[in-house]
């Protein structure tokens, strides 16, 4: 008898991989990240949206149905007063990667 594999998603998806290098996190930053994946979550159709922090960095981690959406979410007004935030506040440098997530293995459902 065969055991069961895990669950495979095979839609298309993309990544936003958001790293940080963290100069000052005060309240407002507290406030607006929650706000901004409430936006992406409910505005953009964003599936998944998690960040850690370890020491003074920063890992943001986002899926996305389309490149477009994600296109939306960064021109959205909100977002960019968040950027120009980041930029001169909260990180002292920042890399953004968009990827095509290419398969996804479940063992279970999450969250």
């Amino acid at each position: 008898m065969r055991s069961k594999k895990p669950e495979r998603e095979t839609s298309t998806m993309y990544a936003v991989i958001f790293k940080a290098e963290i100069n000052k996190v005060d309240d407002s930053y507290t406030v607006m990240a929650k706000r901004m994946r409430e936006i992406a979550v409910k505005d953009y159709d964003c599936i998944n949206f998690s960040s850690i922090t370890e020491g003074n960095i920063e890992v943001a981690i986002s899926y996305w149905h389309s490149k477009e959406q994600i296109k939306q979410w960064k021109q959205n007004k909100e977002h960019l007063i968040a950027q120009q935030l980041e930029k001169d506040k909260w990180y002292k440098n920042y890399t953004v990667d968009i990827v095509e997530v290419i398969q996804q293995y479940k063992s279970k459902p999450q969250y």
